[in-house]
């Protein structure tokens, strides 16, 4: 496929070096321009490129940066998109600052496709970056970590689930994006490398009464590493 991935922090990278180490074709951008990224480029064989060529892959967009910085992207181009777009963000008020209709409720990834005015899959969102680009299994192996899939597009989540068994983890599917609030910071799936049945539990168990409670923890427990 032809994959553009926005933002190269831990967890674009991880996926960068998977994805192209399955074959795929990598364009890799981030605030800062294609020249910051030669390095990662020469590692993997991405290309580096501008957010513009990122957001204009054929097959598949991830966008991969903090929410604060989504109405920065080049919308025109995603809303105009024919791609799938992954969105793989988590909404921290101490990084993001108020963004209030999250706060009013709206789950993460629903706001982030209003902004971009195109839908999104939900995904990578619940992982350490270092599970993901360490733990990775090959299918059927005992304990494999999970990752959950939220969308309301059958067939793309299905590209993405696909992806995910094919870079080394399960994939269960999250149900519809308004759902997706079930896999965000504080909630019982959240950064605990799941097995599958596991998570399908953890997913099941949130509280959406719990949910400010849940996102001012994670939050707290953030700070540190903002």
């Amino acid at each position: 496929m032809k994959i553009g991935i926005i933002g190269s922090g831990n967890i674009g990278t991880a996926l960068v070096h998977h994805l192209t180490r399955l074959g795929h074709e990598v364009k890799i951008a981030n605030s800062r321009g294609p020249e910051t990224l030669q390095e990662i480029a020469a590692e993997t064989g991405a290309t580096a490129v501008t957010a513009e060529q990122a957001a204009s892959a054929e097959d598949l967009v991830i966008i991969t940066i903090p929410e604060k910085a989504i109405p920065e992207l080049p919308i025109s181009v995603l809303s105009a998109s024919k791609a799938v777009i992954v969105d793989t963000g988590n909404y921290y008020p101490t990084r993001d600052g108020n963004l209030e209709d999250i706060a009013a409720g709206t789950p993460d990834s629903t706001w982030v496709a209003s902004v971009i005015g195109h839908p999104v899959v939900k995904a990578f969102n619940n992982i350490f970056a270092a599970s993901l680009a360490e733990k990775g299994t090959p299918a059927g192996t005992q304990d494999r970590i999970a990752l959950s899939v939220a969308g309301d597009d059958e067939s793309q989540k299905q590209v993405v689930m696909q992806l995910i068994d094919d870079i080394g983890f399960d994939a269960i599917d999250g149900g519809q994006l308004s759902e997706s609030w079930r896999q965000e910071p504080g909630t019982p799936a959240y950064c605990h490398d799941l097995d599958k049945a596991a998570l399908k539990a953890a997913l099941e168990s949130a509280d959406l009464s719990k949910r400010a409670e849940n996102r001012a923890a994670a939050d707290e427990q953030a700070r540190a590493f903002f």
